[in-house]
């Protein structure tokens, strides 16, 4: 029988165990991608026996806003979407990092992806074990992707759109196969986007800069997270677009994400970042961020991390 690592999941209105929790071949959602999803963090901290949910709100806004993009709803609110996150979490009691993917779809059985249609969607929300996504130690080794970032025109990056992710999947891959860890993404116009699933940032004369919103990124909670950081710190910081030569004379770049957190980036396309080494304002955005999402800073953590007790 095949091992779940938590052993509840809420599905279908109610928490069900995950092994029972089952789809029709035939949903909707699973046909056409007609669904959003979101990724929420939680680190345990073992010492105050407690899973620190790390900007749940936020992460539950962007949900339905991406709901709101596609025309739809659900019948949860904020309030209720986080009530039952934190009852998922107490249920399944992990002594570990989670990530949490909370997921609205089209469940109807019926051909056609029609969201006039499927107006509400269905809800579930899992659990997983998750330490380190890409390593945010080693240093990684990225390329610039031959796939272009689907325009706004077409899906929208700032939402989390299940059938866009095809996109990811490809450039993913052509990185992978290639032997990098990761890909970045140019616009339409030739511009630097994101990664295949990461915000961008790059510094130059000690600007940190990354594409703005119109850039075809998601508007990440990472992203914004570090940019409040770095004012609060008084480091000067850019929203601006990039070219792709850009990436080649920056003296530090780093990823930025809910699964990625904050990875450092070594080389690009064969060029090495910088000396080659995590840079100084990289490392300081990482220490005061991993000090923050574990609930062990007075000053971020009590407004953006929700304490569950395990």
């Amino acid at each position: 029988m095949e091992k779940f690592p938590f052993k509840f999941a809420f599905f279908q209105n109610k928490f069900v165990e995950t092994k029972t929790a089952k789809i029709s071949i035939m949903t909707n959602a699973l046909q056409y991608g007609t669904a959003v999803f979101g990724g929420i963090r939680g680190y345990y901290n073992k010492k105050k026996g407690a899973i620190f949910l790390f900007r749940i709100e936020d992460h539950y806004k962007r949900l339905l806003n991406s709901l709101k993009i596609l025309g739809v709803s659900l019948n949860y609110s904020l309030e209720k979407l986080k009530e039952i996150t934190i009852e998922l979490v107490k249920r399944n009691k992990p002594k570990t990092d989670i990530y949490l993917r909370p997921f609205a779809y089209a469940g109807s059985l019926q051909l056609s992806p029609n969201l006039a249609r499927d107006k509400i969607f269905d809800f579930f929300i899992y659990m997983i074990p998750l330490a380190e996504y890409l390593s945010v130690d080693k240093g990684l080794r990225v390329m610039v992707s031959s796939w272009l970032r689907i325009p706004d025109t077409a899906i929208p990056a700032r939402g989390k759109i299940a059938g866009a992710y095809i996109n990811s999947a490809l450039a993913k891959k052509e990185a992978t196969d290639r032997g990098f860890d990761e890909a970045i993404f140019l616009t339409q116009d030739g511009h630097v986007c994101e990664g295949s699933g990461e915000n961008l940032f790059i510094v130059r004369d000690n600007t940190l800069i990354t594409p703005p919103a119109s850039e075809e990124i998601l508007e990440g909670i990472t992203r914004n997270t570090v940019i409040n950081l770095a004012k609060d710190l008084k480091l000067k910081v850019v929203e601006r677009k990039i070219d792709k030569s850009e990436l080649y004379l920056a003296q530090e770049a780093f990823f930025t994400g809910t699964a990625v957190q904050i990875a450092w980036i070594k080389e690009i396309d064969g060029r090495i970042i910088g000396n080659g080494k995590r840079g100084k304002i990289t490392q300081k955005l990482q220490e005061l961020f991993f000090e923050i999402v574990r609930g062990n800073n007075k000053k971020y953590s009590p407004k953006w991390c929700t304490k569950v007790k395990i």
